[in-house]
């Protein structure tokens, strides 16, 4: 039996999305040079989700990229492999801030796959992660920049989001087995 607690609302990620935004307008400096590049699955919407908010405080529109990584992790005999999304990035990575968004860091190794792929489009000037959810248990040495909700958990745990593009509801669980 499992039980489930939810940690973030519809409101709540709202309001985080709004504070990771502003956090990554302060800390990126020409805007101009800024991209978003959203890791599949719930990462490309939150991508989205983020660069509305980042248009709404600065008035100017930041490129969304989206990035498929399943041919680039080192563990894809431990995980169920889903069928590839396409990646797309229509501009030039060359010379950018790129930020990395994801839904929730744990091992740190959809990341560090992520990076690879990153680099066969372009060398970025600099490459930032923002996620919603760090739920800690690093088995890489990769930390996020943005954080949403740092969520200690205990490695059985699961945690899962909820994003209303994809699910139909907005919303972060936590689900524990009993």
């Amino acid at each position: 039996m499992s039980e489930t607690v939810e940690i973030l609302s519809a409101d709540e990620i709202r309001r985080t999305l709004n504070r990771l935004a502003s956090q990554i307008v302060e800390r990126s400096g020409d805007l101009t040079k800024l991209v978003l590049l959203g890791i599949y699955t719930r990462g490309v919407p939150l991508a989205h989700l983020l660069a509305r908010q980042i248009e709404a405080l600065e008035q100017i529109a930041v490129p969304v990229g989206s990035l498929d990584i399943t041919f680039y992790r080192d563990d894809l005999d431990k995980i169920n492999l889903r069928t590839p999304e396409k990646t797309e990035i229509p501009f030039d990575l060359s010379d950018r801030t790129v930020v990395l968004v994801d839904d929730v860091i744990f091992k740190g190794r959809t990341i560090r796959a992520a990076l690879n792929a990153v680099t066969e489009y372009g060398r970025p000037e600099l490459i930032r992660l923002a996620v919603l959810v760090d739920r800690g248990h690093r088995e890489v040495p990769i930390h996020p920049d943005f954080t949403g909700k740092t969520l200690p958990t205990a490695k059985e745990e699961k945690v899962k989001v909820y994003l209303q593009e994809i699910d139909g509801r907005d919303g972060v669980e936590l689900v524990t087995r009993g």
